[in-house]
């Protein structure tokens, strides 16, 4: 019986893997040193980093609602059906991934500021976009929307056709089979596309600082909190930092254990 040969990587990839292994965990465990320190609870609790959290946490929250609603009938359109201009639709929705932060925060200034395309027709209505909680979460759906509009596209994709239409030729209706199938097998492709798309729209910063601004308890989130204690107070930016890292990579863990699911299943 011929015994097993093991197999050992060469000298030089195991080399470079080990650079680069170190090049990304260092600046990470440096900030985890510093961040979680003796004084991450007292400044954690502190007026500024709690401001920021709860910024946070209020406007991506509302982002998640605003993407779950207006973006999964649209995946669901583009994933099911033909029409002309489809592809040309399809490649404008996932601009956003591709464009530079600024760029978004001066096309959403050209259009909901003041002197923009619709700024004055709101004005006139009474609402003012610009430099409000409102201009974070238009910054956030902007940027981070697309994320979800993809894995909401391959999850209505990936399902057999046949199971829907079985459930129709049993009597039941469009809704009842979206609701009741669609929806089930879906879902974790649409679940892996929202934590995606939140962990995008916290982590946002260069639209939400030309659109909405940095106002203290107002529209200034954790990554703005982050820059601006970088100029005067350097406890808050540590501690934002490390709580940044914990929850990246708590939810990149999450969507790897919801993609081996998947796998799985």
């Amino acid at each position: 019986m011929t015994a097993r040969r093991r197999d050992h990587p060469p000298a030089l990839p195991l080399a470079l893997s080990a650079v680069l292994v170190a090049f990304l965990l260092l600046p990470t465990l440096a900030l985890l040193g510093r961040g979680l320190g003796a004084d991450f609870l007292p400044t954690l609790r502190g007026e500024v980093v709690l401001d920021a959290l709860r910024v946070s946490l209020l406007t991506t929250g509302l982002t998640l609602v605003l993407t779950l609603v207006l973006v999964t009938p649209v995946a669901w359109l583009l994933a099911r059906f033909e029409f002309p201009g489809k592809a040309v639709l399809d490649t404008l929705l996932d601009l956003p991934i591709v464009l530079p932060p600024v760029v978004a925060g001066v096309g959403l200034l050209l259009t909901f500021g003041r002197t923009g395309l619709l700024g004055r027709p709101l004005e006139l209505a009474g609402i003012e976009l610009a430099f409000s909680p409102a201009a974070v979460v238009l910054a956030q759906l902007f940027t981070a929307a697309p994320f979800y509009l993809r894995a909401a596209k391959a999850g209505f994709g990936a399902i057999d056709r046949d199971t829907e239409d079985a459930a129709r030729t049993d009597g039941a209706g469009r809704w009842q089979v979206f609701r009741r199938i669609t929806w089930p097998l879906a879902f974790p492709f649409l679940l892996e596309g929202l934590v995606l798309t939140w962990a995008r729209a916290l982590g946002e910063f260069g639209a939400t600082i030309l659109f909405a601004g940095s106002l203290q308890g107002q529209t200034r989130t954790i990554t703005l909190a982050i820059y601006s204690a970088m100029e005067s107070d350097l406890g808050p930016a540590l501690v934002l930092s490390a709580v940044m890292v914990v929850v990246a990579f708590t939810l990149l863990l999450l969507v790897r254990l919801v993609s081996a699911r998947r796998v799985r299943a």
